[in-house]
């Protein structure tokens, strides 16, 4: 059966006052996206690991009905994000992105990836953040060619907006998953939390280095909240240590933030509070249990390869035990864009980040 089948999406989004910016040139030349599984669009697909979602359930409502890799019903963040900066085809995956494409952005994400090259091993290979980092080295010699040197590529990049998305698995799949990572038995949850940041930091200087003048990191949500943690946890509340121990975290990539502006003038970096995004769920109203049926072996809390997924996806918040649906995927990444909270986005939403003037890059 052709991926054009059935489409049961029937939300009305006009209800979200959510306006596709497609027509006229972007409001950026160009959109980097490093990250996980919430942000890929299809560079797991051909690799050697359980964590990928080019199979149906997957992208049911997504054009015609296709999986394409991305790890919901619909769309992903990114996705949307491209659409609210006015682009009008989405960004594409390094693992297809070819020619004069890359002027325009690159998607790096991947699903299982981390901060931490372990994180996510046991599924299988994934792209973790310096190996993403790696990649867009490979894409600015790309830019540097068609442009003509390198000091014409990063003024490019310069004017760029560049999103990071990491840090759900170095807690998903490492630090809650004793049994298989030592991490939790090496660090209390302040120390891990200092430890992932300090090497986030690294990574998010080398990006600054190459380039980059213009960045949003995104914050942990509450994976405390998510069907699979309240399921090992045998409860349908949200597991309280493990959003403690996300706090952790999002505290200290704040106070990141603050370092990196006060460090590099000539860049601006913004905090996207996803944990308190993610605590406004209206108007979804299931939010403790998945959308599609889930595999109960490995990979555990993906959907079910070719089962029928729940028929009233815009009002369930996740899709499968750990991703979010493309509605719930609308509503954050509005937020993200233009905040509706001044606890959103700190200093700056997405929205003021790309009015910022651009910076002029020096040899």
């Amino acid at each position: 059966m052709a991926c054009s089948a059935k489409i049961f999406f029937t939300v009305i989004f006009l209800v979200l006052n959510i306006k596709t910016l497609v027509e006229g040139a972007p409001q950026v030349p160009c959109y980097f996206i490093f990250g996980d599984s919430l942000l890929d669009n299809g560079n797991n697909n051909e690799l050697n690991t359980t964590a990928k979602a080019n199979y149906s359930p997957y992208g049911v409502d997504f054009r015609d009905g296709c999986p394409t890799g991305r790890f919901t019903n619909g769309r992903n963040t990114a996705d949307i994000l491209a659409e609210l900066l006015g682009f009008d085809h989405y960004i594409p995956p390094f693992a297809s992105a070819k020619d004069s494409d890359i002027l325009e952005g690159v998607n790096y994400a991947s699903g299982s990836a981390g901060i931490r090259n372990d994180s996510g091993s046991h599924l299988g290979d994934r792209i973790y953040l310096g190996r993403q980092l790696e990649n867009h080295q490979a894409t600015i010699s790309g830019i540097a060619n068609l442009l003509g040197n390198t000091t014409s590529a990063k003024k490019h990049l310069n004017k760029c907006l560049f999103i990071v998305g990491i840090g759900s698995n170095d807690y998903i799949n490492n630090y809650l998953l004793p049994e298989i990572y030592p991490s939790s038995h090496l660090y209390t949850p302040i120390q891990y939390a200092t430890a992932l940041i300090d090497q986030y930091s690294q990574h998010l200087r080398t990006l600054y280095e190459d380039g980059a003048r213009k960045v949003a990191l995104f914050g942990l949500g509450q994976i405390g909240c998510i069907p699979a943690e309240m399921k090992k946890h045998n409860t349908r509340i949200c597991v309280g240590s493990t959003n403690n121990a996300i706090q952790q975290f999002n505290s200290k990539l704040k106070s990141l933030v603050d370092d990196l502006n006060t460090n590099f003038p000539d860049a601006k970096f913004t905090y996207i509070n996803m944990y308190s995004i993610s605590s406004i769920i209206a108007p979804l109203s299931v939010f403790n249990r998945p959308c599609c049926k889930v595999l109960e072996t490995m990979p555990e809390g993906q959907c079910v390869p070719a089962e029928t997924p729940c028929s009233l996806r815009g009002i369930y918040l996740f899709y499968d035990d750990f991703h979010p649906t493309e509605i719930a995927n609308r509503i954050a990444t509005n937020r993200a864009y233009n905040a509706l909270l001044s606890s959103d986005a700190y200093p700056m939403d997405i929205r003021h980040l790309v009015m910022k003037n651009n910076i002029v890059y020096d040899e």
